[in-house]
């Protein structure tokens, strides 16, 4: 997905360390999201949890849109043309609707939901997203991964994968990048990582074992869940701090409840991301705009989409400032 704002935040991100939690302990901050339209008066719009000014990373998990459920006859779906992406990962993952996804590797694949769309955009890729005629309801989430330096600027790809669900006490996994509750993804991850979707049953309640060496997040799509002692409500994301090994999860509602865990090793590089691309400077940044511009071969080009690609944005007049995490206490 793209980042269609108009004048989108240019941020820089790094992790700060001043001290460790607590061992063993859960402190879960919580974050809550903005509202995004992704173009035109009846534009669908997305809920953007990452990046904010409370927290720019989770690991390497760098941005993250959540929409839907989103009746496509009213909004007219997603249509997403052509646009680039330099430095990162884009992780496409539904829970109800169809997208058709093309880019300039030559892939066409379909998003369905319960299915992994990995693209890594590495040194440069382009890629549409158009929901289906098939498509009345699109509800999911989009999620960018930052590549570290030794990898941002590796090759493109695409890569899918389906999960199959695992049964943990009163809840359903699907694990797709990384390892919990006993199965892995065999989508190999650039840095270390944790995505899975989480069903809860109602009233139910599962303790899940995680690395403790990972930062967690914990986005809800419905119902009301306890993280540790925090309640979290559709659309916010529990935080939280490295330290803990277990995660206890609880779902208040009467009807099954759905959440994404998303983890990682705290990043422990400064990024500067910048509409969709992902560098170590603002004049990568410039580059990157300059050769989409132009239409240089760094990006390729996407086949099949019916109209014109992207422009980017107008760079701040600027250079483009650090933004980091808050300091761990």
């Amino acid at each position: 997905m793209s980042n269609v704002e108009t004048e989108p935040e240019e941020v820089r991100c790094g992790t700060e360390v001043d001290g460790e939690p607590p061992a063993g302990a859960a402190r879960v901050d919580v974050l809550t999201p903005r509202d995004v339209p992704l173009g035109g008066p009846r534009a669908m719009t997305v809920r953007r949890t990452l990046p904010q000014r409370a927290r720019t990373l989770i690991g390497a998990w760098c941005f993250a849109d959540h929409y839907g459920p989103d009746d496509v006859g009213d909004t007219g779906g997603m249509d997403v043309a052509p646009h680039p992406h330099t430095g990162l990962q884009t992780v496409s993952w539904l829970f109800s609707g169809e997208i058709e996804h093309r880019d300039s590797l030559g892939s066409h694949a379909l998003v369905r939901p319960g299915e992994l769309n990995l693209m890594t955009g590495g040194h440069g890729i382009a890629h549409s997203e158009v929901s289906t005629a098939r498509t009345t309801v699109l509800h999911g989430v989009q999620l960018w991964v930052a590549l570290p330096e030794a990898h941002r600027d590796t090759a493109r790809n695409f890569q899918h994968h389906v999960p199959e669900p695992v049964a943990v006490d009163g809840a359903e996994i699907r694990v797709f990048l990384g390892s919990l509750a006993g199965t892995a993804s065999p989508v190999p991850a650039f840095t270390p990582l944790l995505g899975a979707e989480i069903l809860l049953r109602p009233r139910a309640t599962v303790t899940l074992t995680v690395d403790p060496a990972f930062e967690h997040g914990l986005l809800v799509d419905r119902g009301t869940v306890r993280l540790a002692d925090v309640p979290l409500r559709p659309a916010e994301l529990g935080y939280v701090h490295p330290g803990p090994g277990t995660l206890t999860l609880t779902n208040e509602s009467d009807t099954t409840a759905r959440a994404v865990l998303l983890g990682g090793t705290p990043f422990d590089e400064e990024i500067v991301m910048w509409w969709n691309f992902i560098g170590r400077s603002h004049e990568d940044i410039v580059k990157a705009r300059e050769e989409w511009q132009s239409s240089s071969d760094r990006f390729g080009a996407v086949d099949g989409y019916p109209g014109a690609r992207l422009p980017a944005p107008v760079l701040p007049n600027a250079t483009i400032r650090p933004r980091g995490n808050p300091p761990r206490r």
